[in-house]
C-alpha cells in the first residue's frame, strides 16, 4: 500500500507541473493566424486634425478617376488646351498681319443686351429674325446651296478668357458650328480693338471657301458681345463688307 500511495504521490505532482507549463507558455499571437493588422489612426496633432489611417500590407491604393471633357474638367485641363488641340484650328502666330480699318459707318444697329453698337449692312443685306442671336443680318439666299451671308451679334457663347485675345480665338473656333462639316480655318488678320479683340479668317470646307470674322468687345454687360460675319465664295462680291464689320463694332453710347 505505501508503493501504491507513492506512485499515485507521482503521477499527482506530474500532473500539477503539466497544467503549470499550460499556464505559463505563452498563447500564439492573434495577429500570426490572422494575418497583417491595419494600424491605428495617429495621434491628432497639435491642429487638432486626424491623420489617415495607414492601409493595410498588401492593400492597392485606388487609383483616381479620369475626368471626361465637357463634365468636370481634370485639373490643368482648359479650354484654351482644347483649342490648341483642334486640328481645324491652327496656332495665331505673329507673322498674321493687322488691317487697315476704315472709318465706323454711321448706320448702326443698336444692341442693348451686348452693349454694342454695329454696323447697319447696305444692301443686298437686310435685317432677318434673330434667333438664336440677338441681331442678324443676311444677304439673299443663293440657289443650288443653303449656304448665304450672315452677320450677327450676341453675348458671348463661349468661356472669357484672360485675354481678348484669347477668347476671340475661342469664339472663332465656336463659329465652325456654323459652317459646312469638315469646315477649317486659316488666320487672315488678327489685332486689338478698343476693349476687345478681332479675328480675320477663311475656312475652308471642300472644294469651297468662306471669308470670316470675330470681333469681341466689352460693352458693359455681365459678358462680352461677339459680333460674327461669314460670307461664302458664292458670294464673294460680299466680302468686302467684312471689313465694314470688323471696323464698325463699338460699344453702344
Amino acid at each position: 500500500m505505501r508503493d501504491l500511495y507513492r506512485g499515485l504521490a507521482v503521477v499527482a505532482v506530474v500532473a500539477a507541473a503539466a497544467v503549470t507549463l499550460v499556464v505559463v507558455l505563452p498563447s500564439e499571437p492573434d495577429e500570426v493566424v490572422a494575418g497583417p493588422v491595419t494600424a491605428p489612426p495617429a495621434a491628432p496633432s497639435s491642429s487638432g486634425s486626424t491623420a489617415p489611417p495607414s492601409p493595410a500590407a498588401g492593400d492597392t491604393p485606388a487609383e483616381p478617376a479620369t475626368p471626361k471633357p465637357g463634365a468636370t474638367l481634370a485639373p490643368g485641363y482648359t479650354a484654351m488646351e482644347a483649342l490648341y488641340a483642334d486640328p481645324r484650328v491652327p496656332k495665331l502666330t505673329g507673322k498674321v498681319k493687322r488691317m487697315s480699318l476704315s472709318a465706323p459707318s454711321r448706320r448702326v444697329v443698336k444692341d442693348k443686351r451686348t452693349g454694342l453698337a454695329v454696323p447697319d449692312l447696305p444692301k443686298p443685306w437686310k435685317t432677318h429674325g434673330a434667333a438664336p442671336f440677338t441681331t442678324k443680318q443676311v444677304l439673299p439666299k443663293v440657289r443650288g446651296t443653303s449656304l448665304r451671308g450672315m452677320f450677327v451679334t450676341c453675348p458671348l457663347p463661349i468661356m472669357e478668357q484672360e485675354s481678348a485675345r484669347d477668347t476671340a480665338l475661342l469664339a472663332a473656333r465656336w463659329t465652325l458650328n456654323h459652317h459646312p462639316q469638315g469646315a477649317k480655318i486659316s488666320w487672315l488678320a488678327s489685332q486689338p480693338v478698343k476693349r476687345g479683340w478681332m479675328l480675320v479668317y477663311r475656312v475652308t470646307y471642300g472644294k469651297h471657301t468662306s471669308r470670316a470674322a470675330v470681333v469681341i468687345v466689352d460693352g458693359g454687360m455681365s459678358k462680352p458681345g461677339l459680333a460674327f460675319v461669314t460670307v461664302p465664295d458664292a458670294q464673294r462680291k460680299q466680302w468686302r463688307d467684312i471689313s465694314r464689320v470688323v471696323s464698325g463694332v463699338r460699344v453702344l453710347g
